[in-house]
């Protein structure tokens, strides 16, 4: 049986700056959904940058989910 290939639809933007001291920070992380892209990022947040469960609750309350596809569309961009 074939798996069926799923592309991620949502996109989840967290600025870590108060972990790294770096002003323009953030980590991204994408998902089929937008739980999944915020799990996954829960996950990295722990395991990457250390944090605990109550420094992964305040820096999910800043992230910004969206659909990928804002991300993706040219919009109205001038010449």
């Amino acid at each position: 049986m074939m798996q069926q290939l799923r592309e991620p639809q949502y996109i989840c933007v967290i600025p870590v700056d108060g972990i790294t001291g770096n002003l323009d920070e953030e980590i991204i992380t994408f998902g089929v959904s937008a739980d999944e892209a915020k799990n996954k990022a829960e996950q990295l947040l722990a395991d990457k940058y250390g944090c605990n469960e109550a420094e992964v609750f305040q820096l999910i309350q800043q992230a910004r989910v969206e659909p990928l596809s804002q991300w993706c569309s040219p919009g109205d961009r001038q010449s």
